[in-house]
């Protein structure tokens, strides 16, 4: 299979680093259920996980295009993305909407690796992705919010020194729309832990740090709300664009490694004195998650486009992610099915690969979120819940 030749240079750099990580390394890493901490201290120091920084910040101020080109050869080298693409993404909504003031006190910081962005606490048990229901309240009292409520499903904290926060400032009986009255806070981990702020590790089926977070009169300064009070809902959807598309290219990174492995396997695989790869019922299968690995590939691209174009790319953010966790998916049962009982082994990575690719058909928005907002928004059916 021929490789995607657009932003070679970039591809390059991005692979030549992810060549010091090689499959004994990830291999280690899910076999700890570790954290990846050298890898992730590389991308920093490269300056790869500032790349959507502006340089007058300390990044280096790349587009989403060339952003997602990056994402996707981290999970094409057979690493994983998943563990740090928070901080790729999370500090738009301080970049978007934040003051001059918070932009210089956090980007550099951030940009160089003193300040880890990794963790966005917005999901509750209670609420899932019906995100206007969320009950954790931020109360103002003189220069301090506090903070009272529950989160789960919040990636990273372990592995970050700040937080990006949704909260309700104002109770939702007191508001026109439901998506008003919540606000976005910008929370210092290191202030927080142990002061109002409790945090509980879910155990789960991929080497992903995940917590559920408990906050009991957590008191934050009220210069750490990002823009203005009662909008935090509205920054919030600015950054979602931008996270779909990233994790499209992390699908589209993983469907690419997928192929290529059935393809060399099947190529080196003897049975009944033949290759596997010259029967048609297991050339077929790669064939057609190849194309659909191509055609999300596509939709990753038109959606980069618009978005850095600064266009409305809501409807191409959507698609593109679930066209492309839909094809590494597919792909990956494609692949496993081709490797037999070997995909099975973890010295192959494949059950590895499997495990973490199927996380993109359930978050960071679910499929069926998705298929809504397109009925509903593009196709102009009635509203369904």
């Amino acid at each position: 299979m021929t490789p995607d030749t657009s932003h070679q240079e970039l591809r390059d750099a991005i692979r030549a680093l992810c060549k010091s990580f090689d499959a004994a390394y990830w291999q280690r890493i899910d076999a700890e259920r570790g954290y990846p901490d050298e890898f992730v201290a590389a991308l920093t120091q490269a300056g790869w996980l500032a790349a959507l920084i502006p340089e007058e910040y300390g990044g280096s101020g790349l587009s989403l295009t060339e952003a997602s080109v990056i994402m996707e050869e981290i999970n094409r080298s057979g690493g994983n993305s998943y563990v740090c693409h928070g901080q790729m993404y999370n500090m738009n909504t301080l970049l978007r909407n934040g003051s001059e003031a918070q932009k210089k006190k956090f980007l550099p910081r951030i940009a160089s690796g003193e300040w880890r962005l990794q963790s966005m606490a917005v999901t509750e048990p209670g609420a899932g992705t019906d995100t206007t229901k969320i009950k954790t309240t931020a109360v103002r009292k003189g220069d301090r919010y506090v903070v009272n409520g529950q989160k789960v499903w919040i990636s990273r904290l372990e592995h970050s020194e700040l937080m990006i926060l949704l909260a309700r400032t104002t109770p939702l009986a007191e508001v026109k729309k439901k998506s008003e009255g919540m606000s976005i806070f910008l929370v210092d981990k290191r202030d927080a832990l142990g002061k109002g702020l409790a945090m509980r590790p879910i155990r789960n089926m991929v080497s992903h740090d995940t917590n559920e977070l408990f906050f009991d009169n957590l008191e934050i300064p009220a210069e750490n709300m990002i823009g203005e009070e009662g909008r935090g809902f509205k920054y919030l959807l600015d950054g979602l664009n931008a996270e779909r598309i990233l994790i499209a290219a992390e699908c589209i990174g993983d469907g690419y490694w997928f192929v290529e492995r059935a393809v060399n396997y099947a190529k080196e695989r003897v049975v009944f004195d033949r290759p596997i790869g010259q029967n048609q019922g297991v050339q077929f299968p790669i064939a057609e998650s190849h194309m659909e690995v191509e055609a999300a590939n596509l939709m990753r691209f038109k959606a980069c486009a618009l978005y850095d174009a600064k266009a409305a790319c809501g409807a191409e953010a959507n698609m593109a992610k679930h066209l492309a966790a839909k094809a590494s998916w597919e792909a990956a049962n494609m692949c496993l099915q081709t490797h037999g009982g070997f995909g099975f082994a973890a010295e192959y990575d494949v059950e590895r690969k499997f495990r973490e690719t199927r996380l993109f058909l359930v978050a960071p928005i679910s499929t069926n979120l998705i298929l809504s907002y397109l009925a509903e928004h593009v196709l102009g059916l009635p509203r369904s819940f």
